[in-house]
């Protein structure tokens, strides 16, 4: 597992994701329904730890957010 690290926090995607999140027209409870529709295990909460920097976000996770929004993992992780 890859951890991604600015120095500062293993979570640098916590502000892109809140931002495509509300591009998107998606609560923090509808990103979770439609990744668990797609079988990932996120919840509501998950979101909210992730968007506020608090979460530990692992490479595969990475991955699944990226995918999810179109985006490459090097643009979700500028």
């Amino acid at each position: 597992m890859k951890i991604y690290w600015n120095g500062v926090s293993k979570n640098i995607i916590g502000d892109k994701v809140r931002t495509l999140r509300k591009n998107a027209g998606l609560t923090q409870k509808e990103l979770a329904e439609k990744l668990q529709l797609m079988g990932y295990e996120f919840s509501d909460l998950t979101i909210l730890r992730i968007e506020q920097g608090s979460r530990f976000v692992p490479d595969y996770e990475v991955v699944i957010l990226a995918d999810f929004f179109g985006i490459t993992t090097d643009e979700l992780l500028k």
